[in-house]
């Protein structure tokens, strides 16, 4: 169902959640929501330093796979270039969980994201219904 991101310098591989299951658990994993072109860009800088936002606010918003979707679309809806990438937290120095969105503690990061921290990344189509599709095995991956 995936196919393989063709960036400059691209190690990462879009995968389903099974290809992994049997090497990250589910409560380690967080999320990121980016769009092509900041995809490319982490790959070619070997890192990745945030999205507008999160350099204004001084650390990489992250969602858990409980939260990915609300947060695609409260701040995502419309969008149709982006991708879903999968981060396992444990390899991540500087995160911090705080309270944000209804008092729910979401993953902050205070350092640019190693690229060595991501487990995969998964296209984020728009259905016919405007809505975005999430991989079957969200959580997994």
């Amino acid at each position: 169902m995936f196919t393989l991101l063709t960036t400059p310098n691209s190690n990462h591989k879009l995968v389903s959640g099974a290809e992994l299951q049997s090497g990250h658990k589910m409560k380690n994993i967080i999320y990121k929501v980016v769009n092509h072109d900041q995809w490319a860009a982490a790959e070619v800088a070997g890192e990745f330093a945030g999205a507008e936002i999160d350099l204004e606010d001084g650390y990489i918003h992250f969602s858990t796979s409980e939260q990915v979707v609300e947060t695609v679309e409260k701040h995502f809806e419309g969008q149709f270039d982006l991708l879903l990438v999968a981060v396992d937290s444990d390899q991540l120095n500087k995160l911090e969980w705080e309270p944000s969105r209804g008092g729910s503690l979401f993953p902050h990061l205070y350092e640019n994201l190693a690229l060595s921290a991501v487990v995969a990344v998964h296209e984020l189509p728009v259905g016919k219904d405007g809505k975005h599709i999430f991989p079957d095995d969200l959580g997994n991956s």
